[in-house]
């Protein structure tokens, strides 16, 4: 009943219709007037694979992993975290069907896993770079929460955290 490349196709299309909103969320973000002690942007997603949403939330980084906060008085520096978007469906099933697409996922979940993380990333540049994000200046990453790796918007490709933050 459940393909791999039907639930792919369709993971493509439901992110494919929020693209107009997360680019609309990244142009505003691509105009703050950053802190000057951020060193990064990590735009971390958080998946709610019962509910197939996802979250994105920007966090201002500095070098050390921690998240940057400013405690000035000029309101129109930047510093802190921001919604990209929230509790968003990538996918939608019958409730009928849920087991069966549980079994379906279980089966395929070394294929689907590493599949969907990159569809999620490849989406999320094509969002970042439509709203000139790389015009921000920042490193910017996208990553899963609890995940140990990034993907590095400005080069396209996986990094290591470590490598992030040194």
């Amino acid at each position: 009943m459940f393909t791999v490349e039907d639930y792919i196709r369709s993971m493509k299309a439901n992110l494919e219709e929020k693209s107009d909103l997360v680019v609309e969320n990244l142009k505003k973000i691509s105009t703050y007037n950053f802190y000057s002690k951020i060193s990064l942007l990590d735009f971390t997603a958080y998946i709610e694979p019962t509910r197939f949403e996802v979250s994105i939330t920007m966090f201002s980084m500095d070098n050390e992993a921690n998240e940057i906060f400013f405690e000035g008085t000029d309101p129109s520096v930047f510093a802190g975290s921001t919604t990209v978007i929230t509790d968003t469906a990538y996918y939608q099933v019958n409730d009928v069907q849920l087991d069966d697409f549980f079994d379906f996922y279980e089966q395929n979940e070394e294929t689907l896993v590493p599949e969907e993380q990159q569809i999620f990333a490849d989406w999320f540049h094509q969002c970042w770079k439509k709203a000139a994000g790389p015009s921000v200046g920042l490193p910017s990453y996208f990553v899963f929460h609890d995940e140990y790796r990034s993907y590095d918007l400005k080069n396209r490709q996986w990094i290591d955290d470590d490598e992030k933050w040194s």
